[in-house]
């Protein structure tokens, strides 16, 4: 299904090594394309640090070892299991040019050996020349050529400068593998560049748009890329401007979302042992506490037909859908809204947080698991409750009866809460010792370590059962039994 959100272009800054470079960005529907423009020597050259006075290189020639220079070289290379050679390669007979080194990953083969550089002509590989090759031609060269590797390489200077400038726009942003239907890099047509333009497409599908999370400069976006290990800083001239562009790309992102959940369901119906429907996923920020101090982190969540799921990244299979980091049965959990939806509109970057955040509680075994969520937008805040109060009611619905085990008056019993008859106290054989349903009950209340009292109106007081671990998990069950009925009856819990 086609996605149609907002469009926008215009000049922007990146943050790339702690420095910023100025760019052309470009919105569509799918993507967040951001390029450096030809005619910019600055941005070409190098990067300002905000102020546009200070430029900065990202290499010299300078700083090349001796032994380098405009002659020819032998490096041999051992290809790893993963990633190859870690090169990629430009040029080629049918561009006029020879075939360069135009980027080498850090980590991998190419980098390990400290003797290949980007601008590197490969003259040879394992003795094929290559000097007349297509482009095609290297890639099949390299691929076939084995595990041990020999090249044969010059150093251009004449070259380096445009792949130096093609290593800095290549470090921005990713380029995630996903099952999630993403739109092909590169297919932007409001994009048009030759192949020689520094160009950087990154896909927007299940990304973190936020304002202020990791970094506290004025004006800035950031967008996290879906496994929570890359990300693009972008910095805007001026607060309104800054709000047009994250209006706009968080509209982008959302929409993809609702797009995702219908993928990630699809994904989970293949799958046997995951038996769940995703309703809402999305990234919020989560406060922690350390040391007496807060903080937020980056997390990913999920609403499903039961439970509340916490991820550090965006799961890809069925296998990581089932482990989530955290997770929260929704009949158990308590929704606590701790913002002001009515408070007059501002600009995002002026949003205090504690208008845009709420907080879930769950009861188990242990106590109550709180949690403190932080959202973008007010109409996110709205999504989130909604979708959490709804999930509550879904599940006492789906789930409908629960069981604990329970001593009342000395005996062993089983307390029942059946969403539709009320409580229910079972001895041996299952006899029913007393039975109510939820009209009667009056008040309840527990000491927070293993009772529970329930009133309901009768001549014999309230009933006291011991229900041997933490009370808190029946409490939150009533109340969303309470609520789930309340609202079927067109009432508000």
């Amino acid at each position: 299904m086609a996605v149609h959100g907002a469009s926008k272009s215009g000049l922007l800054e990146v943050l790339v090594r702690e420095q910023w470079c100025r760019v052309l960005a470009t919105l569509d529907d799918e993507t967040l394309t951001v390029s450096l423009e030809e005619s910019d020597h600055r941005n070409v050259e190098g990067m300002s640090n905000g102020q546009g006075d200070k430029q900065f290189m990202f290499s010299s020639e300078n700083s090349l070892p001796e032994n380098v220079g405009n002659h020819k070289r032998t490096v041999r290379i051992e290809k790893q299991e993963v990633g190859g050679l870690g090169i990629s390669i430009k040029g080629g007979k049918e561009n006029k040019m020879p075939i360069i080194i135009s980027k080498i990953f850090k980590g991998l083969a190419a980098d390990n050996t400290e003797s290949l550089f980007v601008g590197d002509a490969i003259i040879s590989v394992n003795g094929e020349d290559l000097r007349d090759a297509t482009h095609d031609d290297a890639v099949r060269a390299l691929k076939r050529a084995g595990k041990e590797v020999t090249l044969e390489v010059k150093y251009l200077r004449e070259v380096t400068p445009y792949f130096r400038r093609s290593t800095i726009i290549g470090e921005v942003g990713w380029d995630t593998p996903s099952p999630y239907v993403i739109k092909e890099p590169g297919k932007n047509p409001s994009a048009t560049r030759n192949q020689w333009t520094e160009m950087k497409t990154i896909p927007l599908k299940l990304c973190y748009v936020t304002r202020n999370t990791t970094r506290t400069d004025l004006n800035v976006i950031e967008l996290h890329s879906p496994d929570g290990r890359s990300s693009c800083v972008l910095k805007c001239a001026n607060e309104n401007n800054t709000n047009e562009w994250f209006v706009a790309i968080h509209s982008n992102v959302s929409l993809l979302a609702a797009q995702a959940v219908r993928e990630a369901n699809r994904i989970l119906r293949t799958s046997s042992s995951t038996n769940r429907e995703i309703k809402m996923m999305g990234w919020l920020s989560e406060q922690v506490s350390s040391d007496s101090k807060s903080s937020w982190k980056s997390v990913f969540v999920a609403v499903s037909d039961r439970d509340l799921l916490l991820y550090d990244h965006v799961p890809l299979t069925s296998e990581e859908w089932g482990s989530p980091i955290q997770s929260c049965q929704l009949i158990a959990t308590r929704l606590l809204y701790s913002g002001s939806m009515s408070s007059p509109a501002s600009s995002p970057q002026n949003h205090s947080t504690s208008d845009l955040t709420f907080i879930t509680r769950t009861g188990n075994r242990d106590g109550v698991e709180a949690h403190v969520f932080r959202v973008e937008t007010r109409r996110d805040l709205a999504a989130w409750m909604r979708c959490l109060v709804q999930g509550t009611h879904t599940a006492a619905e789906v789930i409908r009866e629960i069981n604990y085990p329970v001593s009342w008056q000395g005996k062993e019993g089983r307390l029942t809460i059946n969403y539709e008859d009320g409580f229910s106290l079972s001895g041996d054989a299952d006899a029913v010792l007393w039975q109510h349903p939820f009209e009667k009950l009056r008040y309840s209340s527990d000491d927070g370590k293993h009772v529970l009292w329930l009133d309901f109106g009768t001549g014999d007081g309230e009933i006291e059962l011991d229900l041997h671990s933490c009370p808190k998990p029946v409490v939150f069950v009533i109340h969303t039994f309470l609520s789930a009925k309340l609202t079927r009856m067109g009432l508000f819990a």
